[in-house]
């Protein structure tokens, strides 16, 4: 037990190397004392790392005149695991999750398809800018004003066939680009 008492103090000095030979040493038997009271490894994992934290953060107000180190310890982790044990099940079933699951599910784009809606986005605003005037005026007024190639004809005052000259090199100029920048 000297040795124990010599990791405490270099941990209340806050020896990292102290720590995990403390740890190293004792978890297996302090694990064993959390699975005793809550009967689960993961519960019981989760414990000990909640008590190692508790352990590191007040080994400094540890008294060797009231305990010996590894009672002091096994003290924390079974108070940790009785308040584990007592407090309020929160836990769901799978079947409830995956109800959850569904009723918080949304037709809204998730953060990926945000960003490649961006990036796509951006690329799309660049290849524009490669088009001529005539191009990227013609291929806004019919995507993004709806006009039918007559309805631009008339509304430019170009001759219908121009019109569609115009939409078709844009749109092939843009497919190329874009092509382009995600490859």
């Amino acid at each position: 037990m000297d040795a124990l008492d010599d990791l405490m103090a270099r941990c209340a000095m806050r020896d990292q190397r102290a720590f995990a030979e403390l740890y190293r040493q004792t978890s297996g038997r302090l694990l064993a004392v959390a699975l005793r009271v809550v009967r689960r490894r993961d519960w019981a994992e989760e414990i000990l790392q909640e008590s190692f934290v508790n352990i590191w953060n007040h080994v400094s107000h540890f008294d060797r005149v009231r305990s010996a180190p590894m009672t002091w310890m096994t003290t924390i982790v079974r108070n940790r695991a009785l308040d584990w044990v007592r407090r309020p099940k929160h836990e769901t079933s799978d079947e409830e999750l995956d109800g959850i699951v569904e009723n918080w599910a949304d037709d809204a784009p998730g953060p990926l398809d945000r960003l490649r809606n961006a990036a796509d986005s951006s690329a799309l605003a660049e290849c524009l800018g490669t088009l001529s005037g005539q191009q990227r005026q013609s291929i806004a007024l019919a995507y993004l004003h709806g006009l039918s190639h007559s309805e631009m004809a008339e509304h430019l005052g170009q001759p219908l066939g121009t019109i569609k000259t115009w939409v078709r090199r844009g749109l092939e100029r843009l497919r190329g680009c874009m092509d382009a920048t995600s490859a």
